[in-house]
């Protein structure tokens, strides 16, 4: 129900846009979260948007970095990632969770869940 797009590779500093296209969800009733999960560390958040797309939130990693938008419209979620780093690689996912207000930050309360796309930052 969720598809991600737009994995690869890219140098260090440069930039890199994600989507995810949601299917048979009432999209617009859910908060959407975009999680990270690299090679032998624990899943972490990255960045949600509220369901209306009125706030969004960021790990202070990413903070002022990366950029998460929603369109209810299009049922699309985007992560755009600018002045990219190493240690941004990692296996990036999209998420889903029924909340009527607010956002969470644990990847345990989402309720659905993209494929992940690998996302590499040369340095």
């Amino acid at each position: 129900q969720l598809q991600a797009f737009g994995e690869g590779l890219v140098q260090a500093g440069g930039s890199l846009r994600l989507s995810c296209a949601a299917s048979r969800l009432t999209f617009s009733t859910y908060a959407m979260g975009w999680f990270r999960q690299a090679p032998g560390k624990e899943r972490e958040f990255v960045a949600a948007v509220t369901r209306s797309g009125g706030n969004t939130y960021y790990a202070d990693s990413v903070k002022g970095r990366f950029i998460i938008s929603r369109d209810n419209a299009k049922n699309m979620v985007t992560l755009q990632m600018n002045s990219t780093k190493p240690e941004d690689t990692a296996v990036y996912y999209c998420a889903a969770e029924v909340r009527y207000y607010g956002i969470s930050y644990n990847w345990k309360t989402y309720n659905y869940w993209g494929q992940g796309t690998q996302v590499t930052v040369s340095s």
